[in-house]
């Protein structure tokens, strides 16, 4: 098996890990990281702290940016630089110290092997972390959102601890500038047609959460929502459209009931199945139009491609 240090410090392997404030880990975790991969790269998300001096120190290649962007735009700053080593796979890893940089092997295995585009290190296939509850509950809902609206299954769809194949660095280009993005990924190794895999990690909680946990997992949400209405406009537009209408079709029918047999017009529930009607078939006709045009704009995508 491909999940010892000798076998990832044989491959080209790149690690590339976003940052935003953690000059209290950031050391040890591009020291420790540097005994398995040569090349590691830390993205400071526009830090106030001394977080990129402290990954420059410590032997990591720092790119800066001149404000906080987001995770998702620090990934593909880090993918860029990558590329420039001309990886057989690329890692991403937390730098809060969560993530054990020993795993990388087991993480990389299955990119190395041929056998994924991209491998989710997932908290909840062995019960080896212990995951404060509230975090157990908020993973749970927006996996199972992230699962259904995708078409890719994950037993973890936020974990950060993640890696890449070659084909896949070529692929994935993140829209989602916050935490959403690991979600993001779903959407898009199902448009690009990437395996994906999943092996059981360890993750470790030293800290107490540095976001509250309440508006964060609401931020996370909003992201996967825009993503649904991005990605499957007919789920996101066009099914609620369609239960809109039924609803007025029902209550339209209960009016007319209602005025041949009393001969009254119930002006006020008349007023509503008309609102109802035209709201549902604004949000019917914007899904199909959507879907439509993503279709297109995926077909030229594939054409264009080598």
């Amino acid at each position: 098996m491909l999940n010892t240090y000798a076998d990832l410090i044989g491959a080209n392997a790149v690690v590339v890990i976003p940052a935003y404030n953690e000059e209290r880990f950031i050391g040890s975790v591009v020291l420790k990281t540097r005994k398995i991969a040569d090349v590691v790269i830390v993205v400071d998300d526009g830090s106030h702290d001394a977080t990129a001096e402290i990954a420059e120190a410590a032997g990591a290649i720092v790119v800066r940016h001149d404000g906080n962007k987001g995770k998702g735009m620090a990934l593909n700053t880090g993918f860029l630089k990558a590329k420039e080593y001309h990886p057989d796979v690329v890692i991403t890893l937390d730098g809060d110290w969560q993530h054990m940089p020993e795993e990388m092997a087991l993480v990389a295995a299955p990119i190395l092997k041929g056998d994924a585009d991209i491998v989710v290190g997932s908290r909840y296939l062995e019960r080896t972390s212990d995951v404060p509850m509230q975090r157990v509950i908020g993973h749970w809902g927006f996996t199972s959102l992230t699962n259904l609206a995708s078409g890719v299954s994950l037993t973890d769809s936020q974990s950060g601890y993640r890696a890449f194949s070659a084909n896949a660095l070529e692929a994935l280009a993140f829209s989602s500038n916050s935490f959403s993005v690991e979600s993001e990924m779903q959407f898009l190794a199902k448009d690009h047609e990437l395996k994906v895999v999943e092996v059981p990690i360890t993750i470790r909680y030293v800290d107490k959460p540095k976001r509250n946990l309440m508006s964060h997992g609401l931020v996370v949400l909003n992201g996967i929502l825009r993503l649904v209405a991005q990605h499957r406009p007919l789920l996101f537009f066009a099914l609620p459209g369609t239960f809109i209408v039924l609803a007025g079709l029902v209550l339209g029918a209960l009016v007319v009931n209602n005025y041949w047999l009393y001969d009254n017009l119930a002006i006020g529930t008349a007023l509503i199945v008309v609102i109802l009607l035209l709201s549902g078939m604004f949000l019917l006709f914007t899904g199909i139009v959507l879907h439509s045009i993503r279709v297109v704009v995926m077909e030229l995508k594939n054409s264009y491609k080598p």
